[in-house]
């Protein structure tokens, strides 16, 4: 019986993450949305249609080496899908798996409900770490970490919404101050290694919190900080190969380090807070860029339990960040990361100290620093308040409850993206037919040849275009990218003065139109409106 109690204890806390995660997951984003296929009579949109596009072709693209490479986008070099946040991780399983895929299936959707169910499971697996097993204060954590504003906010940026993986580096740190271990710390590395593969800003993020583990054993006066010194070292091996064999070295994007970052005020701001919300109508931001990358709301439930934990608990408090200073001081350099060289109270710009280091640039949207804070600042609550004399264990719960029901303004808001279903702005149909017949697709203007501004629209044209390129794949000739090795340069002039080949599929966009009418041969004769474009192909 004493066995049997003890692995019940084990897994009714997972069991009820698990079952809450499922339970959102299910209720927030529909079946058609998690599981997409060709021919869907809606357009997806933005940042997401750019991950789902990039997927596609991946999956559809022959494997090759560097692994992530897909030659049938932007040939003849390809795009590395790593740098048009096509979650490689996920992408590689769904490649290994496309025999069995649904035509035009790609996993952004689901990579949703993947990070909604693992999001209070992870965070459970952390509590554990923290010394607390019980089952209301793992419920408790659960209810708030699925609850966090920071995690439910990032919709129409898939791989983002993998902050699972800030859960798992704290547990693993957790775990290697106490009893490191070999196997842990490879455990640990390959972890490093799986978040590198979802998004290289979590990986810096987890990575930080990692390193903070020899560094609270050196504090400490503990010897084995040698030892987890080199597991860290080994895992930053291990993750810097991995980015050398799969093309992230050397790749560059726009910059812009502090246009994007952490408002002082941002973790106290409750925008879309159901109890708090009227107080802050809008998103804060001091630097004109807006707020959304800088949005950190902490949500109530988080911030009750951190007052109570300094008012019932100030020692244990202060000796709990005695105990974990090198997790401390990583938190702290985060922060200061994430609030940058232009730093925000509000809609005041307090300090701007000019130009960052040039590594720094490829961090612009630095607010995103602070979720580490976050998720660290819960796990320590959570564990804190469970331990108070009488109430703890309901106090945890209470917080998670109160958590879950400040977020309702961000699950409805979601819930409302993942159910739009935008129109097309081009012929879907006609363009569908077109593309079965083509062999490749030739889309002007290029991504680097549209103004900046864009005043015709054309890179939401350029995104359905490419969208319905995707659903076979056709090899098409452009695509947005994040980063790049060498700037991405306008050759449009260059391309339009070369004759139609046999099987292409060129579609002029309005960009293009007096540019092709001038330079392309054949156009009159060849090109064919369509709606506001135009499309081009040799006689059948």
């Amino acid at each position: 019986m004493r066995a049997l109690s003890s692995r019940l204890s084990t897994v009714l806390p997972y069991f009820f993450a698990l079952a809450i995660g499922l339970a959102l997951a299910g209720t927030i984003f529909p079946v058609e949305f998690l599981v997409p296929r060709a021919g869907q009579g809606w357009a997806p949109q933005g940042d997401a249609a750019q991950h789902a596009i990039a997927q596609r072709y991946f999956i559809g693209d022959a494997w090759r080496w560097p692994p992530l490479v897909a030659r049938n986008l932007i040939p003849p070099e390809g795009l590395n899908i790593a740098f048009s946040d096509g979650i490689p991780l996920q992408a590689m399983l769904l490649k290994a798996l496309r025999a069995w895929l649904p035509a035009g299936f790609h996993g952004i959707g689901l990579w949703y409900a993947v990070a909604w169910v693992a999001q209070p499971v992870a965070a459970v697996w952390c509590l554990r770490a923290a010394g607390e097993t019980r089952l209301l204060p793992a419920i408790g954590i659960a209810l708030a970490a699925v609850s966090m504003p920071a995690f439910i906010n990032r919709y129409g940026h898939a791989a983002l919404t993998g902050q699972f993986a800030l859960f798992i580096a704290l547990g693993f740190y957790l775990r290697l101050v106490r009893a490191p271990s070999a196997g842990l710390w490879a455990a640990a590395a390959l972890a490093m290694v799986a978040t590198l593969l979802v998004h290289p800003y979590l990986a810096a993020m987890a990575l930080a919190v990692l390193a903070a583990a020899p560094l609270t054993l050196l504090l400490r006066g503990d010897g084995r900080w040698v030892g987890a010194a080199a597991g860290m070292a080994a895992t930053i091996a291990l993750v810097g190969g991995v980015m050398l064999a799969f093309g992230y070295i050397g790749a560059q994007g726009d910059g812009g380090f502090g246009q994007f970052a952490l408002n002082l005020l941002s973790p106290f701001w409750p925008y879309r807070s159901w109890a708090l919300g009227g107080l802050a109508p809008r998103e804060i931001d001091a630097t004109g860029h807006g707020g959304w990358e800088g949005y950190n709301w902490l949500g109530l439930g988080l911030l009750l339990g951190l007052v109570a934990v300094l008012a019932l608990r100030p020692r244990a408090t202060m000796a709990a960040l005695r105990h974990h200073g090198g997790l401390a001081m990583a938190l702290l350099g985060l922060t200061l990361l994430a609030l940058s060289f232009r730093v925000g109270a509000g809609s005041t710009l307090l300090v701007d100290l000019g130009p960052a280091p040039g590594f720094l640039e490829q961090f612009r949207a630095s607010g995103r620093f602070f979720w580490p804070v976050g998720c660290a600042l819960l796990v320590g609550v959570a564990a804190l308040l469970a331990r108070a004399p009488h109430i703890g264990s309901l106090a945890v719960l209470a917080l998670g409850l109160v958590q879950f029901a400040d977020a309702t303004p961000n699950r409805r808001a979601i819930a409302a993206w993942a159910g739009e279903r935008p129109s097309w702005v081009v012929d879907a149909p006609a363009l569908r037919g077109m593309l079965a017949r083509a062999e490749t697709l030739t889309l002007l203007p290029s991504w680097p040849c549209v103004p900046p501004r864009d005043p015709l629209g054309d890179h939401a044209r350029q995104l359905q275009v490419l969208s319905l390129a995707a659903e076979r794949p056709v090899p098409a000739n452009t695509m947005y990218v994040a980063r790049w090795r060498e700037r991405p340069v306008c050759t449009d002039a260059t391309r339009l003065t070369t004759p139609l080949a046999r099987g292409e599929l060129r579609v002029i966009l309005p960009g293009a139109r007096d540019q092709a009418a001038a330079l392309m041969p054949g156009f009159a004769s060849l090109c064919a409106p369509l709606g506001d474009l135009m499309a081009c192909r040799l006689g059948e």
